[in-house]
């Protein structure tokens, strides 16, 4: 049977406009294209608020009084180099091979007063000038600005909670100091440990070393929790401090309790000598709570 019609039927076209089903939007990230046309258009222009507030914070001025090198810099100075650094990190850059997007960028160039930034080996050589004990320096400039930021900001906190934990840092070649260790994610490989503590009120970091692949011992526990006790601002007067099993030791003990600003709390492991001490103890009940044990 032989159907006799047009030759080309037409489909029924798609719902159009408001009408068809929208995507979710994308995440934008410092690695999403984008493009312009205008002349002095810039991506990047949240930079200026940041410069106005290191610049009124007197940022330059403590980086220079702090940090102490004899190597002689020529395409920019010593605060130059630092202050385009920070600024890659505001924009979400965590290499500096990343900082070639933004290397001829009007606002980070106006902003430091260059044509241009230098290639990532110029700032590779410039960060591999400077000697261990600039990493010290760089705490102190923390510990005044945090202070700094806190008294413009009106932030008197008299109680923070300090949160001190160690990471995994996965490490490939023959790194100094990478050991075989804890290292859930990539079993097997050199890694490091870093140890790093925050402020749980403001999210802040406000201390960290750098550790080998082995468990921190008691001495350098010990020496990292006196830093970061001494880094706090003058304001505050009570300090809660939280660790897990892999600080418990005399020495951490002994950090806090040479503050007396400080209390507290070490998970330790169930030990047979830890179960017999906690036998032989005298508990009582807790008047701050309804609990009978």
């Amino acid at each position: 049977m032989v159907k006799r019609g047009e030759k080309h039927i037409r489909k029924t076209p798609a719902r159009q406009a408001f009408q068809a089903t929208h995507s979710e939007a994308n995440e934008i990230g410092a690695s999403t294209p984008y493009d312009f046309t205008g002349k002095n258009l810039t991506a990047v222009g949240g930079l200026l608020p940041v410069a106005t507030m290191l610049e009124k914070l007197g940022f330059q001025q403590l980086v220079e009084e702090t940090i102490t090198t004899t190597r002689i810099t020529r395409v920019m100075g010593l605060y130059k180099f630092i202050l385009g650094i920070v600024m890659g990190f505001y924009v979400g850059f965590q290499r500096l091979n990343q900082l070639r997007f933004i290397a001829r960028d009007p606002m980070l160039t106006g902003i430091l007063g260059v044509q241009k930034l230098p290639p990532q080996s110029t700032l590779w050589r410039f960060l591999d000038g400077l000697y261990v004990h600039v990493a010290g320096q760089i705490l102190k400039i923390q510990q005044v600005f945090r202070q700094r930021v806190w008294e413009a900001a009106n932030v008197k906190l008299e109680t923070v909670t300090l949160d001190t934990d160690t990471t995994v840092q996965t490490v490939y070649g023959k790194q100094m100091g990478a050991r075989k260790s804890y290292n859930p994610k990539n079993k097997g490989k050199l890694s490091y440990q870093p140890i790093l503590t925050f402020i749980a009120e403001t999210r802040e970091y406000i201390c960290g070393d750098l550790h080998n692949g082995h468990r921190p011992s008691g001495k350098e526990t010990k020496a990292h929790l006196k830093k970061a006790i001494a880094s706090l601002p003058a304001g505050v007067k009570d300090i809660f401090g939280r660790d897990d099993s892999g600080f418990y030791c005399q020495e951490a003990i002994e950090a806090y309790e040479e503050d007396p600003r400080c209390k507290f709390v070490i998970c330790a492991q169930k030990t047979d000598r830890l179960v017999e001490e906690l036998q032989k103890a005298d508990w009582k009940p807790s008047r701050q709570t309804e609990a009978e044990e």
